[in-house]
């Protein structure tokens, strides 16, 4: 089997396997909203939340420090999601 036959037939078995494993509409809508962030704003966000939790401890606020310190490990996992979202996404069936 030649190179070019052989790189056709993964892509056949890839889009099949993409479109038996799907997304909701949910998700694709989900997936749509949020492919239009860039991923650095997540990155961003998550430092802001770790400087502000920094500073609420140094100013005596230890309770609204760990609160606002706990947002940045969920917006770095909200970051990871948008980048899978742009690399592997349900789009690659629906183009």
């Amino acid at each position: 089997m030649s190179t070019t036959s052989s790189n056709r037939l993964d892509e056949k078995q890839s889009t099949q396997e993409a479109k038996e494993h799907s997304e909701g509409f949910v998700a694709r809508a989900i997936e749509e909203q949020t492919a239009k962030l860039p991923s650095d704003v997540f990155l961003w966000a998550a430092t802001a939340a770790i400087g502000g939790s920094l500073m609420l401890h140094m100013m005596g606020k230890k309770e609204e420090a760990v609160f606002v310190g706990q947002w940045a490990p969920t917006l770095l996992i909200l970051g990871l999601y948008n980048k899978i979202v742009k690399v592997a996404g349900s789009d690659r069936t629906s183009n």
